[in-house]
């Protein structure tokens, strides 16, 4: 019998038995290798629901997985056993925004992980297998999980179109944002002035490559004079995300917003908004960014296992929620390895 992490309703996450349903025609059944606790299954714990997507009954969390090959896949060139990605956003393909090239846009998503389907904290899980992608050979089941929290990176720095040598401020130096700062930097910006209120998350941002890093956005302020920054991008849970990154930001400024508030609900100053002048994109998961992801983490340009900060088994997801939704000093990033349901005390 499998076993899975199951939130029930807001702070309420068990481990129980998993019964595995059977596959669909043009799926591949997986053992999961690891997952991920993301912001967004962060949020399903401690509000019961991330706008209409609302925990109606127990489900399983977890969209960012990589897992081995129970059975060949020669479509991609695959043999049983072998590590792989997947991309948890399964689009229809024919509506206007699949066929504008705007996937994570599509209103009839189907999307691993999130209410009502089931995700990957489990032991084996079945998923299309044109969502499978394969991953170099060296890669860790760590490097392959981080892919598609890279890619939400990569989206959020496509949708910003920094200029070559140009400031940013990065509001928030959890995982998304501790991401963006190496993607950021890999396409050539200047001076990265970071924000977070936890000190360990704002000595890795320093690490990382953040010229400087500061307590709130009031250093921001100090630091340009007053003036702001062209361009913010904030990765944040906080409903004062968006005021912030609107007071960051300069006249005639560009603003990024791709955190998750907790409540669901922005508190914005909207005089502060149109005063400036600013151009507001919002960032939704991430378009076709794999191949890229692959690439940044194969050459070394972005360091995904810098940002992870635990691993959990199985039977401690609970307590990975609990202890993230409690803001525990030390966490950044936490992985769940469910084929080590019996070990403990992983990190």
């Amino acid at each position: 019998m499998s076993h899975a992490v199951f939130i029930h309703a807001a702070g309420d996450a068990r481990v129980a038995p998993f019964n595995l349903r059977e596959g669909a025609p043009g799926e591949t059944l997986l053992d999961v290798a690891a997952v991920g606790l993301c912001g967004s299954d962060l949020h399903y714990y401690k509000d019961g629901g991330i706008g209409s997507a609302v925990i109606a009954q127990p489900f399983v969390p977890g969209h960012e997985f990589s897992g081995w090959l129970t059975e060949d896949l020669p479509a991609l060139g695959l043999a049983r056993g072998s590590l792989v990605a997947v991309d948890p956003n399964q689009a229809c393909g024919v509506c206007e925004h699949c066929r504008s090239g705007h996937p994570n846009l599509c209103p009839q998503v189907v999307f691993i992980g999130a209410p009502p389907h089931d995700g990957a904290m489990t032991e084996r899980i079945w998923v299309p297998s044109s969502q499978i992608v394969a991953v170099p050979q060296h890669f860790s089941p760590s490097d392959a999980v981080m892919l598609e929290p890279l890619g939400v990176a990569i989206h959020a720095v496509d949708l910003a179109k920094p200029r070559l040598l140009e400031r940013v401020a990065l509001l928030g130096c959890g995982p998304i944002g501790l991401l963006i700062l190496q993607v950021l930097k890999a396409v050539g910006v200047g001076e990265i002035l970071a924000c977070d209120p936890q000190p360990h998350r704002r000595d890795l941002a320093l690490k990382l490559g953040a010229s400087k890093a500061g307590e709130s956005v009031a250093d921001i302020a100090e630091w340009t004079g007053g003036e702001g920054m062209p361009l913010v991008i904030e990765a944040t849970n906080a409903p004062e995300g968006f005021r912030d990154a609107i007071r960051a930001a300069r006249i005639g400024g560009r603003v990024v917003l791709v955190g998750i508030p907790d409540g669901d609900s922005y508190v914005i100053p909207a005089a502060e908004a149109r005063r400036r002048g600013l151009t507001i994109k919002f960032s939704r998961r991430m378009g076709h960014v794999y191949p890229r992801a692959i690439e940044l983490v194969a050459l070394g340009k972005v360091d995904v296992e810098a940002v992870v900060s635990h691993r959990f088994s199985l039977k401690e997801g609970p307590e990975a929620f609990r202890r993230h939704a409690n803001n525990e000093p030390g966490l950044i990033k936490s992985l769940i390895y469910p084929s080590r349901f019996d070990d403990e005390g992983l990190n």
